[in-house]
């Protein structure tokens, strides 16, 4: 019962849908609703009817009236079903678009620190199941509440001849109802349980059969590994299943027994008044077939009642994850980023742990980037670079201290407009199975879209953007050009038809080319020519030069021959700021600087 409160949250959701398709569907099921008992009742009828005709030998007119109303009630019956299925396919495909976009549409609110996290995805992956077939949950609701009508009918045309027919009816049904609730539960409570190991299990069949991963799994030979991890996982959910399946089987034919009981009693009760001349032959067809059709409504009722029961546990994850909050947002009173910002950013003691950890990712940071400036961060693997760059778009907040921009907290500011500010490539870009142009498109889409969205009326592309063909000139990524049959139309990675595999550093130049199109006042590049070759790399950094020429921007890079063009360089070691100064004065320091900047020049000697 407590499940069934996301019930009405669902129908407003399939109202928000689609309000006309709704509505026709719900009036639909109401005609269909009284089908059977006019039906019923149009036999028995024909039945008193052919009875008397045959003791009076009477005009069959009437009974011929009574022939084709049946066929009409059966006729117009059909029609209402093929609308009312047709109405319900509509409003399943329009419900399940709408609640996916909703999903996708909710996830991008929140923190990233929220998908970072393993429960999360639990509840995450729960909820995107429930985007398709909860419209089916609808469509029992109503299927429901059209047999409770036509029970309503059929009950009362039995309580008029009998009432003892409709305990008989109760006692037949109610024990099967019981069990199939119960069995509802605990079949619920192990697909809860096993959510962790339902996203193992689509893990391994990517890793087992994927372009990407299938290189590794040829050269190293783990493919068996893979396959015996998959069989040994699946099967335990299989052997937990079986059993729940085997004790509901057990117990659902047992108390099907009851159900077969009562039938026949009620048959008995029915055929006694028969026989005593209580009724006529067409009442014992119309009682029988009443009582029989009661007991099949019923029981679907209450199976449906179990039914909506079950999958409203399941409703319960989806609206459970709508529910769920981001952190980081907009303050209320919020301020503008400035146009131009005159004063840069300044950290004042920041310090930050990542959600569930006790380490600190990075404490007591305090430095200033000015306006115009370009520094380099540097220092070993997990020092806390990276972490930086996340706290300065707000993707993380600090968890102590304060970042100002132009004097105020980051965190007064819009924060749509601050991420707008800040340009970021990270070292894990993402490799979008998307054409050439929407690879690069989406480093600035609102600048875009209109080309990438939209078609001439003969169906040609747009013309391509200026703006994209300089990002993708100053980034070199149009020297990728010349092999692509699509030119920037041309679709990438192999997921696709028609796709282009590219090579890491191939890659990197995209990703660097989402950088130069974005408009933003402060530019970070994380590891940005890590797979570039030595003349790429060369290139892309004279033109790097030029283009953050007058914007703050943050370099991260294990090269030292890349962090030398900064202004300034902050070395980082364990979470803390070690170092901070230019790159020849540090060399001279002796310093951990200095340290690794010999011993990576020591390998180019």
């Amino acid at each position: 019962m407590r499940a069934l409160r996301y019930v009405p949250k669902l129908v407003t959701l399939v109202w928000n849908t689609h309000p006309a398709y709704t509505l026709i569907m719900t009036v639909l099921r109401i005609g269909r609703a009284f089908v059977p008992v006019a039906a019923l009742w149009i036999g028995k009828l024909i039945i008193d009817q052919v009875v008397a005709l045959r003791e009076t030998h009477g005009s069959a007119t009437p009974l011929w009236h009574l022939v084709a109303a049946e066929i009409a009630i059966v006729f117009g019956g059909d029609l209402l079903g093929r609308a009312s299925a047709l109405v319900e396919s509509l409003l399943g495909d329009l419900f399940s678009i709408h609640t996916s976009i909703r999903l996708m549409e909710h996830a991008a609110t929140l923190d990233l620190a929220q998908f970072e996290d393993p429960a999360f995805y639990d509840q995450l992956e729960r909820a995107r199941r429930q985007t398709v077939g909860r419209i089916g949950l609808l469509s029992e609701l109503l299927t429901m509440g059209q047999d409770l009508l036509t029970l309503a009918t059929l009950g009362t045309a039995l309580a008029v001849y009998s009432p003892w027919l409709l305990l008989l009816l109760a006692i037949s049904v109610l024990p099967s109802f019981l069990g199939e609730t119960h069995f509802a539960g605990l079949e619920y409570s192990l697909l809860f349980r096993y959510t962790p190991e339902r996203r193992q299990l689509d893990y391994l069949r990517y890793v087992g059969a994927s372009d990407v991963t299938a290189k590794e799994v040829q050269m190293f030979g783990i493919a068996n590994w893979v396959v015996e991890r998959y069989r040994v996982l699946a099967n335990k959910f299989y052997e937990d299943n079986k059993r729940l399946s085997i004790r509901k089987g057990i117990l659902s034919s047992a108390l099907s027994i009851f159900g077969t009981l009562g039938y026949y009693a009620a048959y008995v009760v029915i055929l006694a008044r028969t026989i005593s001349g209580s009724i006529t032959i067409g009442s014992l067809t119309f009682l029988a077939a009443s009582f029989g059709r009661s007991r099949d409504i019923v029981q679907r009722v209450l199976s449906n009642a179990s039914d909506i029961s079950e999958q409203s546990l399941y409703l319960k994850d989806l609206f459970d994850f709508f529910e769920m909050k981001p952190t980081i947002t907009t303050a209320s009173g919020s301020r503008p980023v400035p146009a131009v910002i005159r004063e840069g950013f300044v950290f004042e003691d920041v310090g930050f742990r990542y959600p569930g950890s006790e380490r600190w990712a990075v404490r007591h940071i305090s430095f200033a980037l000015r306006p115009g400036e370009r520094i380099a961060l540097v220092g070993e693997n997990g020092a806390g670079k990276t972490t930086l760059t996340k706290l300065l778009p707000r993707l993380y907040d600090a968890t102590e201290g304060r970042i100002l921009l132009d004097g105020v907290d980051i965190r007064a500011y819009d924060l749509a407009q601050l991420r707008r500010t800040v340009g970021v490539i990270f070292q894990d870009f993402v490799r979008f199975d998307m054409r050439f142009d929407e690879n690069i498109g989406v480093g600035e889409i609102e600048r875009v879209r209109g080309y990438l969205d939209h078609r001439n009326g003969d169906g040609t592309e747009l013309p391509v953007p200026a703006e994209l063909v300089n990002a993708a000139e100053q980034s070199l990524a149009a020297s990728l050009l010349p092999r692509f049959a699509g030119g920037y139309q041309q679709m990438l990675g192999r997921r696709f038809e028609g796709g282009v595999a590219l090579s890491g550093g191939e890659w990197q130049k995209i990703a660097l080319a989402r950088a130069y199109l974005r408009e933003a006042q402060l530019l970070i590049l994380d590891e940005p020519t890590a797979a570039l070759d030595a003349r790429a790399e060369y290139e892309v950094f004279m033109r790097f030069s030029e283009l953050v020429a007058g914007r703050m921007a943050v370099l991260i890079s294990h090269r030292f021959s890349t962090v030398r063009m900064a202004d300034r360089i902050i070395v980082l070691e364990n979470g803390g700021i070690v170092e901070e100064g230019t790159h020849e004065a540090l060399v001279a320091s002796g310093g951990l600087y200095s340290e690794l900047f010999t011993l990576q020049a020591a390998g180019y000697r």
